[in-house]
């Protein structure tokens, strides 16, 4: 097709009417698609289908002999924290099993530093003037929900392909008011970029303004991986003792997207003080997690080995669809030079940079057609994409044929929107 800028009026003209009719073809099918979020699809729950016969009739005491019926237990079963050690970068002593949700753990690390503090902590983070965090764009909108709900301020900083500005983060960590960071490290939600191992480094050993600095590692995605590669990176926790910051990360994951989204475990792992304050914050809260879940994921995944055989039956799964939007996206779009997207080794999401003042009009052409979409702006702190140009696509829950239909259609509305903004251009 090449270039639209090269078009010249007459061209473009015809081009966009070319394929405003194409859209109002598409439109009239009628469909009803949906890639707003990143939720496994029933073929994958079906792979941890044999989880739901577990622990079985009287087979419910640990390796310890304990009832894991009653209550107790609170930082997680031995053989659990054992199981993921590996996963999260930390002995099995460093590591909490939680219940279902890790963005719970989140949630809850959050409230207990405004309301006591953390390790190091001069004061509860609620009485400093304005506290703030960094946020790596485009990001996690969730991530960006709880510290707006809770009044903390967000500094966006730009992605590079191998993790966060460093220089930007690091200006912006001199202020003792900047209390955490959110990083997504590995196959990013949503760019799918992976942190490389100076970007790490420089995170663990940056001089902070605050003492009590956190970085928020969510490393939700540490084994889900697209590629036979599995790829790697730098252990923070590791990184940040050698560098004289030892209480520095809060590292968390889950089992969502590996056995049952809504019946998982969720992990913390930190330093000894960490885990320490964590524990006892929420002993106030609890009495202990659902043990019998974790006993079905351990007698389930077995191993690290059985981890890592599982999540390959989630590859063979969803590579398919995600090679599915990249066909679609490179046969519409390639060289029209209107979009350009990530090709992630990993994780859930794929995203997509339309024209600068597109990412609006693609969502509501989108729907208008019948396929919902992620709003735009959601990977910006606050819901505002200063470019407006930023789409997340999430091709993991529809089925295959699914996804190459949605995928045909998205790429029409993003190649839509720039033909009218390049019209609109030309003024």
């Amino acid at each position: 097709m090449g270039a639209i800028v090269e078009l010249s009026a007459a061209d473009l003209e015809q081009r966009l009417a070319r394929v405003r009719a194409e859209y109002e073809r598409f439109r009239a099918r009628g469909l009803k698609l949906d890639m707003t979020r990143g939720k496994p699809a029933p073929d994958q729950l079906d792979l941890a289908s044999g989880m739901l016969a577990l622990p079985g009739n009287g087979d419910h005491f640990t390796e310890a002999g304990e009832d894991a019926r009653n209550y107790g237990g609170l930082q997680g079963l031995p053989e659990v924290r054992a199981l993921f050690s590996k996963m999260m970068g930390a002995s099995p002593d460093r590591i909490v099993v939680g219940d279902n949700s890790s963005l719970a753990l989140m949630h809850d690390c959050v409230v207990w530093a405004l309301l006591k503090g953390v390790p190091g902590s001069p004061r509860p983070w609620s009485r400093e003037a304005a506290p703030a965090f960094i946020c790596p764009v485009p990001g996690y909108d969730r991530h960006f929900a709880i510290c707006e709900e809770f009044g903390i301020r967000m500094l966006p900083v730009p992605l590079t392909g191998a993790g966060p500005d460093m220089d930007a983060v690091e200006a912006l960590a001199a202020d003792p008011a900047v209390k955490g960071m959110w990083c997504v490290p590995k196959y990013s939600n949503p760019s799918g970029e992976i942190y490389s191992e100076a970007a790490i480094r420089r995170l663990a050993s940056m001089p902070t303004g605050a003492p009590d600095f956190r970085l928020f590692w969510d490393n939700a995605y540490s084994v889900h991986h697209l590629t036979e590669e599995r790829r790697q990176i730098a252990d923070i926790l590791d990184l940040c003792r050698e560098a004289g910051h030892p209480d520095r990360a809060f590292v968390f994951a889950s089992t969502s997207k590996i056995t049952l989204a809504g019946a998982g475990l969720a992990l913390f792992a930190a330093s000894e003080a960490n885990v320490r304050w964590y524990l006892a914050r929420a002993g106030k809260r609890t009495i202990g997690p659902d043990k019998l879940n974790q006993i079905r994921h351990v007698r389930f995944l077995r191993d690290d080995a059985g981890l890592q055989r599982h999540m390959d039956g989630h590859r063979r799964l969803l590579a398919p669809k995600f090679a599915a939007v990249d066909e679609a996206l490179s046969a519409r779009l390639g060289d029209t030079g209107v979009a350009r997207w990530t090709k992630p080794a990993g994780g859930y999401f794929i995203t997509v940079d339309a024209m600068d003042g597109t990412a609006q009009r693609v969502v509501e052409l989108a729907r208008e057609a019948g396929m919902a979409l992620t709003p735009a702006g959601a990977t910006s702190p606050y819901g505002r994409d200063a470019h407006d140009r930023t789409l997340r696509l999430a091709p993991t829950f529809p089925s295959l044929d699914e996804v190459r239909l949605a995928s045909e259609g998205i790429a029409l509305c993003i190649l839509l929107a720039g033909l009218e903004r390049a019209r609109a251009g030309r003024g």
